[in-house]
Parts: C-alpha cells; sequence; structure tokens
C-alpha cells in the first residue's frame, strides 16, 4: 500500500517536473473536496495555495501572490509536513523569504521554489514517475510557455460552469426541501 495519495504525488511532480502550478491546484483540490475528512485537509489548502501563489507570482500578479502565500502559511502545520515527507522547517523558511521578496516591490523576480522533501521513498516515487514519462525532476519553467503561464486563461471553461450550475441547482433544491 502506498504512504501517500496518489493526488499528493502528482501534485509534487506537476510542481517540480512540470512547474504546472495550475495542474498542481486542480490535482489536489479535486482530492482534498473528494476526501473531506482526511487528516491533512488543511495542510493540502496550505500546498494548494502555494501553488496558486507561485502561478500568480510568475504572472506578475503580486497581490494574488502575496495574499496566497500568506495564507498558505497559517493554513500549513509542520506536523502535517512532516507527515507528508517535507522538510517543514526548510519549506517554512523558503515561503517566508519568498513572502519578503514579494512584500519589497524592488524584489520579486519570479523564481521557481522546491519543495524540500525530507522522505528518501517520496523522492524516489516522484524520480520515477519522471523517468517513466520523460519528464526532468526540478525542471525549470519554461517563461515562455503561455500555455503553462496562462493556463486558467486558455482553457475550457464549459465543464466548470455546467458543474457550478449543478451544484447551484442543488442547492435551490435542497432549501426548496427544508422550506
Amino acid at each position: 500500500m502506498q504512504k501517500y495519495p496518489q493526488a499528493y504525488i502528482n501534485y509534487l511532480i506537476y510542481f517540480h517536473a512540470e512547474r504546472d502550478y495550475f495542474e498542481c491546484h486542480e490535482v489536489l483540490e479535486e482530492y482534498w473536496k473528494d476526501h473531506p475528512g482526511d487528516l491533512w485537509a488543511s495542510t493540502y489548502v496550505g500546498l494548494i495555495q502555494v501553488a496558486v501563489s507561485l502561478y500568480h507570482w510568475r504572472r506578475h500578479n503580486y497581490a494574488g501572490a502575496e495574499k496566497m502565500l500568506r495564507s498558505a502559511l497559517t493554513q500549513l502545520k509542520d506536523t502535517d509536513l512532516v507527515q507528508l515527507g517535507i522538510e517543514a522547517k526548510v519549506f517554512r523558511t523558503r515561503l517566508s523569504g519568498r513572502l519578503e521578496a514579494l512584500e519589497n516591490p524592488d524584489d520579486r523576480q519570479y523564481e521557481d521554489l522546491d519543495i524540500p522533501l525530507a522522505d528518501p521513498q517520496l523522492e524516489v516515487l516522484c524520480l520515477e514517475h519522471c523517468s517513466v514519462n520523460e519528464l526532468t525532476w526540478l525542471s525549470p519553467s519554461d517563461l515562455n510557455n503561455t500555455q503553462l503561464i496562462h493556463k486558467h486563461t486558455l482553457r475550457d471553461r464549459a465543464p466548470v460552469i455546467l458543474e457550478r450550475e449543478r451544484s447551484r441547482q442543488l442547492k435551490l433544491l435542497a432549501k426548496r426541501d427544508k422550506g
């Protein structure tokens, strides 16, 4: 049996090999929503926020990046990060340094961030996936890839819109049934 959820491993691969922070957000948010009682739920939210922060930062949305990073730092619990195979203190130091950079308009140059993994078996799982899929672990962001940088504006929003409408209709039905 695998120690970590596959969605978390996928998050790490998108984060470190593809630098696709939008997909990081998508894959871990889906898992988090499908597992509402998960012990690491708030930490998943914090990791999602880290990815969203980097996505915003890379697009020069500094206010959004700062807001997400500040929120992530409050969501992330060191004990949970350790259980998820992350070097918590090193990660928190890196995130705090990034927040300081965002707060200084002269120091907002985007740089990729690596999540320091403490569990060698977790890193091996990620490296094996990268090898099979011809990905490079810890590769830099391709800042010329507009599909990567502006993914949320270029994707087909129809399924998202349909899901939101379905959810709205279900809430209306539930409200009507109660009343």
